[in-house]
């Protein structure tokens, strides 16, 4: 029988472009937290050789371009097997989207090619293979709230958040995260930096730290003084995330390219989020409530405008875990 994995989303927390490395990466710093959207993978090993895609999906390649084509390759090569190996990728979450689905894909094809091997990796050659298939991707081998710094790469698990409601709008747009960062690095050039405030690159460069700093600042904060029960915590937290200034950059250039998305920010807001943004480069935009009648009605305004959202909630590392097989 098939191995079947739930590939959960993220959104981002935040997100501070720094200045572009010697490796042609951005040096990036970011709040990764999963969500309970999520695709499912399905991974079946037999004999012979060779690694079969299928996905009835638009938009999802199913030839060695795709990152569990790839991850499933090296996973075959470091543990020193051969198979036939089919995945079946039954795709919920948008492409291009901004949730990570790509790189969750990629994780859940390594742990159902484990486990349908009955051999498992060491956690170094985990890492070491996801950080090889994408920036986002070891993410995933965590779960929860990560930090993320490096190329994004570098992950760190941070304090878990309470359980938020959360609504995660999908319009369809599709947004590259390659040419959005192209636009970033011109707007940030020698023409762009009077026109755009802060983007100035001393600013870029002594910046992004600070968003460490803020990011810390929130979650000590979120662990003293905040009331016992349950939605008072939420909203809380969600109060100290706005205060401590916690935004995604990417919605300086995205939203100038695509007004709509800066609108359906403006609609999560109006419709009761504490906190509304744009994950990683979009298209997709989340909004967080501190209860689930608020995110409820959210998404029944969100509807009756024709946008496309869904309601979930944020998962912790534990649930992230727990939930992970099917």
């Amino acid at each position: 029988m098939p191995v079947a994995v739930r590939s959960f989303a993220k959104i981002n927390i935040g997100l501070r472009i720094g200045p572009l490395r010697p490796d042609g990466f951005h040096e990036l710093r970011t709040v990764y937290q999963t969500i309970g959207l999520h695709d499912v993978v399905r991974v079946s090993v037999g004999r012979g050789r060779g690694i079969e895609l299928r996905s009835d999906a638009p938009g999802v390649p199913t030839d060695d371009s795709n990152t569990c084509h790839r991850i499933a390759g090296l996973v075959l090569r470091a543990l020193g097997r051969s198979a036939r190996v089919t995945i079946t990728i039954e795709k919920k979450l948008p492409v291009q989207g901004g949730l990570g689905g790509a790189s969750s894909n990629a994780v859940a094809a390594m742990l159902g090619l484990e486990r349908a091997l009955k051999a498992r990796l060491a956690p170094a050659d985990r890492l070491r293979i996801a950080s090889e298939i994408g920036s986002d991707v070891p993410l995933f081998l965590v779960g929860g709230a990560i930090l993320g710094t490096g190329r994004g790469e570098e992950v760190y698990p941070l304090q878990d958040l309470p359980a938020l409601d959360c609504v995660v709008t999908t319009p369809a747009v599709g947004v590259s995260t390659p040419e959005a960062f192209a636009t970033w690095d011109r707007l940030s050039g020698r023409d762009g930096l009077a026109q755009h405030g802060k983007l100035t690159s001393p600013a870029i460069s002594s910046t992004i730290n600070e968003f460490s700093h803020s990011v810390f600042a929130w979650l000590r904060g979120s662990s003293t003084g905040v009331p016992s029960g349950a939605g008072d915590r939420a909203e809380a937290l969600l109060l100290d995330l706005v205060r401590a200034g916690i935004e995604n950059d990417f919605e300086r250039v995205v939203f100038s390219e695509y007004p709509e998305l800066r609108d359906v920010k403006r609609v999560l807001e109006r419709a009761g989020a504490k906190y509304a943004s744009l994950s990683g480069s979009g298209s997709a935009v989340y909004g967080l409530f501190a209860s689930t009648a608020a995110a409820r009605g959210a998404l029944k305004r969100l509807k009756s405008e024709g946008i496309p959202a869904q309601a979930t909630k944020t998962l912790t590392r534990r649930q992230y875990w727990r939930r992970m097989f099917v």
